[in-house]
Formats: structure tokens, sequence, C-alpha cells
């Protein structure tokens, strides 16, 4: 039985993630190396911004103290807040999706690697706030994806907020990326794929596979946690 739909954020319900790239590289730019579309793309999009840079200075391409990284993660949200402010805007059949989850009456959240103020910015601009029963972001999670722990305090708040008992196989999460794949099957729940971001090939361990969300139905959502 479906009983609640976690979504990841960026390239799920917003089309952000080329903002988050230019703002990581307006960053890096000022320690002497950006990443490429590709590298960014093909190894750090889903990690949250810690593990990102985290990942740059375990590998020796980013040389400043770990002590430092939360300066950079600030420096990067400001960057990615003016760019969200003018850029930022919702995938195509998002609004239409939750208005079909809505009318079913099925709780929702969001599960991100993102920081709450630009989740927050972002919805609260969209006029999509009142959709989700609950957000977990990046600084309430020690490890992000590919680990299960998001998603888990996820279930965790909307069953603290009276939708529960919820169970983990009675929920369908909306991903984009293999890493956050990995982490909602590791928390036992059903998971869709959108090809948004990667094409269906990498994307083939989801249990179904869409390129728009509102081609989705409910039916569908129940079958997977039948």
């Amino acid at each position: 039985m479906l009983k609640a739909v976690i979504f990841d954020f960026d390239g799920v319900i917003t089309d952000s993630e080329i903002l988050h790239f230019r703002a990581f590289n307006s960053v890096l730019s000022g320690h002497g190396f950006e990443l490429t579309k590709q590298e960014y793309y093909g190894k750090y999009l889903g990690l949250s911004d810690i593990d990102c840079y985290r990942t740059l200075i375990d590998e020796g391409r980013l040389k400043i103290d770990p002590g430092r990284i939360q300066d950079l993660v600030d420096q990067k949200n400001q960057v990615f807040e003016a760019l969200a402010l003018n850029e930022g805007s919702i995938i195509d059949g998002v609004r239409e999706f939750l208005d079909t989850l809505s009318r079913g009456g099925v709780p929702l959240a969001i599960c991100s690697g993102a920081l709450r103020a630009e989740i927050e910015l972002i919805l609260q601009q969209a006029k999509l706030r009142d959709r989700f029963d609950a957000i977990v972001s990046a600084e309430e999670v020690e490890r992000g994806k590919p680990h299960p722990d998001g998603f888990l305090l996820a279930l965790k708040k909307l069953n603290e907020r009276g939708f529960g008992p919820i169970a983990p196989g009675h929920c369908a999460v909306v991903e984009d990326s293999h890493w956050g794949l990995q982490a909602a099957q590791a928390a036992g729940m059903r998971t869709v794929a959108v090809t948004n971001t990667y094409g269906a090939a990498l994307l083939k361990d989801a249990d179904k596979v869409v390129d728009r969300l509102d081609k989705l139905t409910l039916e569908d959502l129940t079958q997977l946690c039948s």
C-alpha cells in the first residue's frame, strides 16, 4: 500500500543542478581550478556540499585545511541563492504530479543533499512549500546519499507528524541519480527514477523509470508498494 512519497529536490523538483555547478565553480575558481561539467555530473553531483569539498581535498585538488569547509559551503550558498532568485525553475510535470498526489491524500516529503535555505527559497518562490509535510536537508544528516540516513529521517518525521505508522516498504522515493536510488533502496523503500539528469541506462536499478513525473499515476505507485 502506498502511504507516502519522498522526493529528492535538485533534478527532481527543480532544474537547479546547473546552478549548483556554477556556484561550486564560482567558489573553486578562487582556489585555482574549476570542475568540468562532465566531472561534476559524473562524480560530484550526488554529494552534499560538505562531501563534495571534502572529496576534492582528499583527492588533493582543493588545497585547504578541512576546517575551512564550512566557509566554502557558506560562500557557495550565497552564490547559489543569487542565481536561484533569477534563474531557478520548477521542472515540467512536477506541479501536475503533486496535484495528483494531493488529491489522493498522500503525505509528501523531501530528502535532499541541498541546504535547507536553498530548498526553502525555491519552494517559497514557486508557491509549493505547503505541499510538503516534511523536509530533510544536508545539515540534518551526518552521512549523505548513498547512505539511507536522510530517507529514514524523512520517514521518521512523517510518522511523528501523525501520518504513521508508515513502514519503509510503503514509501515511494523519486530520484534522478544512482546515488539517491542506492540510498532509497538501502532504506527499504520503493524507487522511481526520472531521467532529468541521467539517462535510463544509469537508472536501471529503479523499480520504475519515467521521463516526466506527470506520466506517473497513483496506480503506478500503489502497485510498487503493494
